[in-house]
């Protein structure tokens, strides 16, 4: 159960789990209000309930009826939530069902939620899956009384077989690519993936690239991903800041792209600049697998990745002087980042399957 599948890491995560069950032989159900990876979705053998358990209002609470019903008559062995919302609807429908018929309950642990009652419902799973070990270690110093050992850090995973250090896109789209963006011809091009937003650090980003600059270097910066509605005012407080900075030649916006894997392999290094530790991070899990360099700041999910890949990449927030340093010792050597066999999508998709397991046998 999830609010949605309109793109992000946990519907990501939520088709790549329900692609891997379908393809064993198991029955995977998806309970969300649908939205633009349905398709995907129910193409790769996972079936859909189009219920909007995610809506915030007070009617949604009418599906916990519905959904006790459902799980009577379909009996699935698992019950796994995986957002706040439509996990108090799956536990409240749960929880006064039969103790010896019901499905045990899973959940998983996406980000570091605000500490409240109202977050907490993402701990009575009878297994936790916490998505890093910042995570976990977030769960149990802000809910003490959390059983340890139920919790179950299983890290977002890649493809490898997508990802790899040799990937070369194709040659249709570096021709459309350089015929789009000249300006990055014969450039050390600095990759910042994102939404607009404060806590991505793009500020920090133009900090980078103005420093850079005066070191008279071939360097263009690319900033990827688009604005929010209400993040709008924002994006035109960066492109100011980008003309204050004389960064106009040296900076592009190149809002929302779905090719961002190629963007990433043509680049030549990836930034991390987050002033909040992302729970995970995808993107720079995704860059390194391709042997693209990450920098980013020591903390979250993205300083465990660098500090088992790229241990050179972590930088501590804030320190900008040391970001560049390091983006001049790269430009004259590319360093040497260690193989991805930790954070692998079958990694995930095996422990998922054997959390599961556990609960059952």
């Amino acid at each position: 159960m999830l609010p949605e599948l309109d793109g992000g890491g946990v519907e990501r995560g939520t088709l790549e789990v329900g692609r891997y069950l379908s393809e064993l032989g198991h029955r995977s159900i998806v309970i969300s209000s649908g939205g633009r990876m349905l398709e995907q979705l129910e193409s790769e053998g996972s079936e859909h309930y189009c219920w909007d358990v995610g809506a915030k209002r007070l009617a949604t609470l009418l599906w916990v009826r519905k959904l006790r019903k459902l799980l009577i008559e379909v009996q699935p062995d698992i019950l796994h939530l995986r957002s706040r919302l439509p996990a108090w609807i799956g536990y409240l429908a749960w929880r006064k069902m039969n103790i010896r018929t019901r499905p045990k309950l899973v959940t998983t642990v996406h980000g570091a939620n605000s500490v409240s009652r109202y977050s907490a419902v993402m701990l009575k799973g009878e297994r936790v899956i916490a998505i890093s070990e910042m995570i976990k270690k977030y769960i149990l110093t802000n809910y003490p009384y959390l059983d340890e050992s139920k919790v179950r850090v299983i890290c977002r995973g890649v493809d490898i077989n997508e990802y790899q250090p040799d990937y070369i896109a194709e040659p249709a789209w570096l021709a459309k690519w350089q015929q789009d963006f000249p300006e990055l011809r014969n450039k050390f091009v600095l990759c910042l993936p994102g939404r607009i937003s404060r806590r991505k650090g793009h500020e920090h980003f133009f900090e980078i690239m103005a420093k850079l600059k005066l070191l008279n270097l071939p360097i263009h910066g690319i900033i990827v991903g688009d604005a929010d509605k209400g993040k709008q005012h924002y994006l035109q407080e960066l492109k100011l800041l980008r003309d204050k900075l004389d960064l106009l030649s040296s900076v592009s916006f190149i809002a929302h792209r779905t090719d961002l894997k190629q963007i990433m392999a043509v680049s030549n290094v990836v930034l991390s600049l987050s002033l909040q530790p992302e729970a995970f991070g995808r993107t720079s899990i995704e860059a390194l697998s391709l042997g693209i360099p990450v920098i980013g700041y020591n903390h979250g999910g993205v300083a465990e990745q660098l500090n088992n890949l790229l241990p050179e990449g972590n930088v501590e927030k804030h320190d900008i002087l040391s970001v560049v340093s390091l983006i001049e010792k790269w430009y004259e050597q590319k360093p040497t980042i260690a193989v991805n066999t930790q954070y692998t999508l079958k990694n995930m998709l095996e422990l998922t399957l054997l959390t599961y397991s556990e609960l059952i046998t």
